[in-house]
């Protein structure tokens, strides 16, 4: 995997330019609870305009989505975001943010196929909405890293963070800000490096 995936490829100020195709993609899922900042992810890293299935919400959503820490929410995913970063010339990191509403949960296992890893967002207002996702990703055996948004709020620790959802020690776990293209792309090269490390410690 060193020789397909850079830190330096991921975190250039420059976009690539987009081949007109590409020898390897390689799939990422961004999952977590509802209004964690998955389609603002895929927004703010991609290199080409993303593919949003957003729709405005409604009341009948009301009955059915918790929007008591997002209340300023209009837009709610409903299939799924897709973004694509061009690392070079022939090899392509493909970003699908998945939808957070438990009416939405099988459509996940279906993404997961095919995945290089994940990344898990959290909102440590509401940590409990993460559990689903992280259950899921160990059912698949598929490698993630967990990344905690920023909402302005006093946060708890990280340690706490980590204790709260049970995580390995294995799992890394970071800060960011999913607004910020520079914080995301420190979350994906934290997901690579965590995937290099474990292919390495595979092949010993």
């Amino acid at each position: 995997m060193d020789s397909v995936i850079s830190d330096a490829a991921v975190d250039k100020g420059a976009r690539t330019p987009l081949a007109t195709t590409a020898e390897n993609g390689l799939k990422i899922v961004i999952v977590g609870g509802f209004g964690v900042g998955k389609t603002t992810m895929v927004r703010s890293v991609s290199d080409i305009r993303p593919l949003n299935t957003e729709e405005t919400m409604t009341q009948a959503s009301l009955r059915v989505d918790d929007l008591r820490a997002v209340p300023h929410k209009s837009s709610t995913t409903v299939a799924f975001d897709f973004g694509r970063i061009s690392l070079d010339a022939r090899t392509v990191l493909y970003l699908f943010g998945a939808p957070g509403q438990e009416r939405f949960w099988f459509l996940w296992d279906r993404l997961f196929t095919g995945t290089l890893g994940a990344i898990v967002l959290v909102d440590d207002r509401r940590l409990a909405d993460s559990w689903y996702a992280i259950d899921r990703l160990e059912h698949h055996q598929t490698p993630f890293i967990v990344a905690r948004n920023d909402f302005g709020g006093p946060p708890h620790s990280l340690a706490d963070v980590r204790d709260a959802l049970d995580l390995d020690p294995h799992v890394p776990l970071l800060d960011c800000d999913v607004r910020s293209r520079s914080s995301s792309k420190q979350v994906l090269i934290t997901l690579i490096e965590h995937l290099q490390a474990l292919t390495s410690e595979t092949a010993l």
